[in-house]
């Protein structure tokens, strides 16, 4: 066995036993902890990525407003605090045109830097956190756990599957070593580990877990595929070396970014 694959697989473990303990057997704001340390790392993976293409971001003002976000979903569901979340997103906004403002020098890069910014609060703190709002749904670590699994299952199947059977690229130009072959047996993966796991869901019938998988499976990809992107525009291989043999946090959670919104809002809305 390869070192590089020894260390994917001790650390996917490390990685997999965390996210078992803070959802199933710890209290809720352990949970609330692993997600900001996650958002918190994976916000400063963005903003250094960003950083050595020689743009300026805003990159500890943004990792900390990042930071808040989940912890004004967790003082609202958990504490019964005013819902912070919009607050938060609406001063980052503020601010970020107020030091535009404040600039003496001239600069034309004014609204990239805002852009770029508000962009990794939304795609990163914001949509992760959405894995607060579904730990305090009913029965929500099963539905944390069913999100997780369908989607990262799917996301590893489709890396095996197409470095062992891939013969034909997806999407050349963003990741030349991802394929049709690998997308499909992906989504396949994650359809089966859906309708295993319908148990997890609230009572409803078999079709919402098939549906489930289709959509979270495809929708993962998209959001690997969307990672890949920007790397390809920053000219990176991986976010960064935090976590051995899986690159960085936000390697790790690209295909959850889109995935636990959309999960959270179909339960709402037909479960």
């Amino acid at each position: 066995m390869g070192d590089s694959i020894l260390k994917r697989i001790v650390t996917s473990l490390l990685v997999v036993f965390a996210a078992y303990a803070v959802t199933f057997l710890l209290p809720d704001w352990t949970f609330c902890l692993l997600t900001i340390l996650f958002i918190g790392m994976a916000l400063h993976e963005f903003f250094s990525i960003i950083e050595k293409k020689g743009l300026t971001v805003y990159k500890y003002f943004g990792t900390i407003v990042g930071m808040l976000i989940p912890i004004g979903i967790f003082l609202h569901l958990g504490g019964g605090y005013a819902n912070l979340e919009p607050l938060f997103i609406v001063m980052a906004c503020l601010f970020s045109f107020v030091r535009e403002l404040a600039i003496r020098e001239k600069k034309n890069d004014h609204l990239t830097r805002v852009a770029l910014t508000l962009f990794a609060l939304f795609y990163i703190s914001w949509f992760f956190s959405f894995f607060i709002k579904i730990k305090f749904l009913e029965d929500g670590a099963y539905l944390v756990a069913f999100l997780i699994l369908v989607t990262k299952v799917g996301d590893v199947g489709a890396y095996f599957i197409g470095k062992k059977f891939g013969r034909h690229p997806l999407i050349p130009r963003i990741s030349p070593k991802k394929t049709r072959e690998g997308a499909i047996g992906g989504l396949a993966l994650s359809v089966l580990v859906a309708f295993l796991l319908r148990g997890f869901l609230p009572t409803a019938p078999l079709y919402h877990a098939i549906l489930l998988g289709i959509l979270l499976g495809i929708v993962g990809q998209v959001g690997d595929l969307a990672e890949s992107l920007f790397k390809r525009d920053f000219e990176v291989k991986d976010a960064s070396s935090n976590l051995p043999g899986l690159g960085g946090v936000l390697d790790v959670i690209d295909s959850l970014l889109f995935t636990t919104p959309i999960f959270y809002f179909y339960i709402k809305l037909l479960l």
